[in-house]
């Protein structure tokens, strides 16, 4: 399983111990990420996430207790955001990465192109909060995480044309075939993504499950709205920058077939 299987893995909140008499339970991020910041707003619908239980690190807990109100935002739905106010300069061109894991090869493609912003969603509490503090520790100023659920941040509080790339990195595959309908890259998807893309933008999607990399292909070169830009319709060859991750070279070294697709918003 490739390294953002898991990492687009929702939290799982289990259910509070009951509070002695006179006590009150406590966040544990009062002023973080919300264990469910969309609620009840909005529609039930199969999730392409899975919720799993992770352990917060004493530094990822503090990154988030002293970075989020600076850098981080709660997926509610409710309100549009504005990319150049929420990155400090109107003119910056934004990203946005869908599933970033522990946040490494996030922070390395911030450091390569400080000019572009990087809108880093994910679910995952202890990835979120090692993402913030690799932002601080190398001084990257256009990285901001985003918690919840992507479609929400996409279809409510992103306008359209705004965004200057899509990147889905090592989505989790659900292989087996009655899970298929759960994979993120489907024909929804795409007609969303398609909207909220500056004409020329590029969808990068990466993964290194063979049958996912086929449907990828397929439903993308379906698509209306894109166009590959490989002149043979297939995939292409992994680009500068898109950096090689541990869990990816630990993965090629055991066999692994990486398939990355580049399709421009037409």
């Amino acid at each position: 399983m490739s390294e953002n299987h898991a990492a687009t893995a929702s939290q799982q909140t289990t259910a509070p111990a009951v509070p002695a008499p006179g006590r009150r339970r406590e966040p544990m991020f009062p002023d973080g990420p919300a264990p469910d910041p969309a609620g009840s707003h909005h529609e039930r619908r199969i999730r392409s996430f899975q919720p799993r239980r992770s352990r917060v690190t004493a530094g990822q807990g503090e990154a988030l207790r002293r970075l989020w109100p600076k850098w981080g935002l709660d997926i509610d739905g409710l309100s549009r955001i504005d990319l150049g106010e929420l990155f400090g300069d109107p003119a910056m061109p934004v990203v946005l990465e869908i599933g970033f894991g522990m946040g490494e090869a996030t922070a390395q493609m911030a450091a390569a192109a400080p000019g572009t912003g990087i809108l880093a969603c994910d679910v995952h509490t202890p990835g979120q909060g090692n993402l913030l503090a690799l932002a601080e520790r190398n001084g990257l100023t256009n990285v901001r995480v985003a918690n919840g659920d992507a479609i929400i941040l996409l279809r409510e509080m992103l306008a359209p044309e705004s965004l200057a790339g899509i990147r889905v990195y090592f989505p989790d595959p659900w292989p087996k075939k009655r899970h298929h309908k759960r994979r993120l890259i489907q024909p929804e998807f795409l007609a969303l993504a398609a909207t909220r893309l500056a004409p020329g933008a590029l969808l990068h999607c990466a993964t290194d499950w063979e049958p996912y990399a086929e449907q990828m292909l397929e439903v993308l070169t379906e698509a209306p709205g894109f166009e590959n830009t490989q002149p043979d319709g297939g995939f292409a060859p992994r680009p500068g920058f898109r950096p090689l991750t541990r869990f990816e070279g630990q993965g090629l070294e055991k066999g692994h077939v990486v398939r990355d697709l580049l399709f421009r918003r037409a």
